[in-house]
């Protein structure tokens, strides 16, 4: 009875403390059960006062036998155990020993046991040795408070956690700590893999910092996850990764600094999460990682800078899936590409902004991206890439190369911006991309590319400007790396969007099919405009300049200077197309064309050897406006069939002036149609759905145009005024009339 008596004053003296958080009932066998008091509902005594009753708010109650109990307390605060390294020293303020927490201390190295297995224990560690550690093991989760902490451990890790419990390393306001390995690491069956080590999860809070340095193995190594919810921590060198783990990474909250030798993170089989927080770090290593992890990728919110300097480094790799959520990456890289062996030659490895071996999703982020390095990728995935949302700048400027690949056949590769093994769909958001190195490219795709949707439009800029340069052969039979700006092996399709593209080489190119539906689409500079076998046009604006041809059908089975149909197709059946060729076709189909519909507009070079519209197989006009210019062709005499009304114009001069304007109407005033043309022509061609036959028309030129658009030559949404007649004519009996003005 005099024990119950002593533990009935003790529980009443709670009523006398202020702010308590815990009870703790101390039992003889050495063990603590402690309970937040927000976790209590009542106690009492019940079998005769023999037993100790706790009643606990969830409805559920534990007893204890007063004879095994050796003492009640409450506390303010978890149980604590104080840690202060002085030189060689240290010296341990440990409540409960005895109470299932044991400390040994050898000079400088610490090592606590603990058994309690339902409370948490806070050790407080404090001061500085060159020659000191902490190791701990635990049944049950604990948090370290670093506070103001500066050790060194010269043969081993600073911190060692060899428990598979949770530990929450909480860096205490307005303080600096600081923690070091040695160079090497003494014998020992146990892991040590880290500065700081722990078999469970790492989990970083507080305000403070924390600047961790090794020499010997990884600066932070957790056997399971690590997450940061706070703190501003920087690794300042590692022989190995800057932070390791074999689960998940989560950056919330902090800000987070590495320079490492290996990867600044490294996740061997978990995820990783960036939901905010700063995380800034410089890859010098070859063939080193900024962010790693063989799962998936989520980026949603935060800051990340990448440096990344190592040949055929990666800023950010991914097995699984990549998706960039929000938040802002800044990647810069300047390593080169380097040549693997693989059979009998080599297969390139390339220094890498994002890559992804799973697809890659951008749907919020802002994401800067420069490459400076010999055939740099800005964005590369072995799967499939989509943008929905978001901003993507991806800027190279490192030239291409040749080499043997692995059949010892001559190979190239070549700088490029966002290439995918499988599909690149650009649904919504901004994207420029802009490569200026030899061969460069905008964007690559083994499969399809999409751009835009019928609820969203894009806008996309992309420009080349980097030469083309020689695999092997010469002459006509030599094959070239060409600096393509949009590129697909399969089917390319535009949607919508407001689609700009300048280019050294070609404009769009696919060796499958361009079909568009809609959108603007500006190819301000290019080789050939619009390239494939198969090229439709439903919708959409297109306003086209190409030193070649401007649009160009081709299945690439013809030998140079063929001029037979090759079966390839041009469909014009909505929207408007305005194409300019300074040296080619402005249209050039080496197969079949076919117009039901839309406005096309062809202004040929200043040269008699090519034309506005050329087609080697068969050309059908059954509907829409058709209006082109040249120095000489009689394109509708090779015309096929046609339901509408056309007419070849040739003039002995010039009928229009360069860079003046043109009109055509008939004798009521009905328009056919306002042109601005870029040279002085003598040929015209026209047919349009509201002619008709044995009808006059006349031809107006000089004067302005205000109040529209005058894109492409194509004059739209304005009024044409001041022009004065240059020639009449009237069409034939006949659909298609060849008249001499």
């Amino acid at each position: 009875m005099k024990k119950s008596l002593i533990i009935i004053i003790a529980l009443a003296s709670i009523v006398a403390v202020w702010a308590v958080e815990k009870l703790n009932i101390y039992k003889l066998d050495k063990t603590v059960s402690s309970y937040n008091v927000t976790e209590l509902d009542s106690l009492t005594f019940v079998n005769s006062n023999t037993f100790l009753r706790v009643y606990k708010a969830d409805f559920t109650q534990d007893d204890f036998a007063i004879s095994e109990i050796d003492s009640i307390n409450f506390s303010g605060t978890p149980d604590t155990v104080f840690v202060n390294y002085s030189g060689s020293v240290a010296t341990v303020t440990n409540q409960l020993s005895g109470h299932g927490v044991e400390v040994t201390v050898n000079n400088a190295d610490v090592t606590v046991q603990s058994t309690l297995d339902n409370n948490e224990v806070c050790y407080v560690l404090s001061g500085s040795s060159t020659d000191g550690s902490f190791k701990v093991y635990s049944s049950y989760k604990l948090e370290l408070v670093l506070k103001g902490l500066t050790l060194q451990n010269s043969d081993g890790p600073a911190i060692n956690i060899q428990s598979g419990k949770k530990a929450t390393i909480t860096l205490a306001s307005a303080t600096s700590n600081s923690l070091t390995d040695g160079a090497t690491y003494s014998t020992s069956t146990e892991d040590q893999k880290a500065t700081l080590f722990s078999e469970g999860q790492l989990i970083f809070k507080g305000s403070g910092t924390l600047n961790v340095k090794s020499n010997a193995a990884h600066a932070i190594c957790s056997d399971d996850y690590i997450e940061i919810e706070g703190g501003a921590i920087s690794v300042t060198a590692a022989a190995k990764d800057g932070i390791h783990t074999n689960g998940h990474f989560n950056l919330e909250s902090g800000t987070l600094n590495i320079l490492a030798t290996g990867d600044a993170v490294d996740c061997e089989n978990g995820r990783i999460n960036i939901s905010g927080g700063s995380f800034t770090s410089t890859v010098a290593s070859a063939d080193a990682k900024g962010l790693k992890c063989d799962s998936t990728f989520t980026m949603s919110g935060g800051y990340m800078q990448l440096t990344v300097s190592g040949n055929q480094a990666k800023g950010i790799k991914s097995v699984g899936v990549m998706n960039f959520l929000g938040g802002e990456i800044k990647i810069n890289t300047s390593g080169a590409a380097v040549l693997v062996s693989s059979g009998s030659g080599y297969d390139p490895s390339y220094c890498t902004a994002i890559k992804g071996e799973s697809d890659v999703n951008v749907s919020g982020t802002k994401i800067t991206i420069t490459a400076t390095g010999l055939g740099a990728k800005g964005i590369s995935s072995d799967a499939a890439i989509n943008m929905t949302g978001g901003e993507l700048t991806v800027t190279t400027s490192g030239g291409g190369s040749t080499f043997k690949n692995a059949s010892n056949v001559t190979d190239s590769y070549s700088a490029t911006c966002i290439s995918a093994d499988t599909n690149v769909a650009i649904l919504s958001g901004i994207l420029s991309a802009t490569s200026s190195g030899s061969g460069g490219k905008g964007i690559t795709a083994t499969g399809t590319i999409t751009i835009g949707d019928t609820n969203n439009s894009p806008t996309v800029t992309l420009k080349t400007s980097g030469a083309k340069f020689t695999v092997s052969g010469s002459g006509n039979s030599a094959d070239y790396n060409h600096p393509k700006t949009l590129k697909s092996d399969g089917a390319l399709t535009i949607n919508n969007g407001v689609i700009s593209i300048n280019s050294t080489d070609d404009g769009i190119k696919s060796e499958v099919s361009i079909t568009i539906n809609g959108g603007t689409t500006t190819i301000s500079n290019s080789t050939e405009g619009v390239e494939s076998k198969i090229i439709t046009m439903n919708g959409g604006n297109v306003y086209v300049t190409a030193s070649d041809d401007g649009i160009n059908t081709t299945a690439s089975t013809q030998a140079g200077g063929t001029e037979s149909n090759d079966g390839s197709y041009f469909y014009m059946k909505g929207g408007l197309l305005t194409a300019f060729a300074t040296s080619g076709d402005a249209v050039d189909c080496n197969g079949n064309l076919s117009m039901t519909g839309g406005t096309l507009v062809a202004f040929g070079p200043n040269n008699t050897t090519n034309e506005d519209v050329d087609a080697n197989g068969t050309l059908v006009i059954n509907g829409g406006l058709l209006f082109g210019g040249c120095m000489k062709s009689n394109m509708f005499e090779s015309i096929s069939s046609t339901a509408q009304v056309g007419a070849n114009l040739k003039g002995s001069a010039a009928i229009a002036t360069a860079a003046g304007f043109l009109q055509i109407k008939d004798a009521s005033g009905t328009v056919i149609g306002t042109f601005k043309t870029p040279y002085a022509y003598y040929y015209f061609h026209v047919s349009s759905s509201s002619m008709k036959t044995s009808t006059a028309y006349s031809i107006y030129t000089g004067g302005t145009y205000t109040g529209g658009s005058t894109t492409g030559g194509y004059c739209t949404g304005g009024t044409y005024s001041g022009g004065s007649l240059k020639k009449s004519f009237s069409t034939g009996s006949s659909k298609i009339s060849t008249l001499t003005l």
